[in-house]
């Protein structure tokens, strides 16, 4: 046994990837309010790169286990689905 898939660095690195977006997003809401900026800033342009930067990632991890070990893949990327809507949360509600 190859062990849980959940500890597979391709499993656990788009989910911190989502969760340091959304610790971004409080951040800045923590820092600046919740006006919008006239300009996108640095946490904007942070926030895009971190949720973009994931896909590849979930894409090759779904590719890799999907084939092998099916139900684990499903619960996995539910959970970074998950992370990744838990860090759009704030910015829709916002309208950021």
């Amino acid at each position: 046994m190859e062990g849980a898939l959940v500890r597979k660095p391709g499993a656990w690195i788009p989910i911190a990837m989502s969760l340091l977006a959304l610790a971004l997003v409080l951040g800045h809401l923590a820092v600046y309010g919740k006006d919008p900026q006239p300009d996108e800033g640095t946490a904007a342009h942070l926030f895009h790169v971190l949720m973009v930067g994931q896909l590849p990632v979930i894409v090759f991890f779904a590719l890799r286990w999907w084939p092998r070990r099916r139900k684990e893949t499903i619960g996995v990327l539910a959970l970074q689905i998950a992370a990744g809507i838990a860090a759009f949360v704030p910015v829709a509600v916002l309208g950021w």
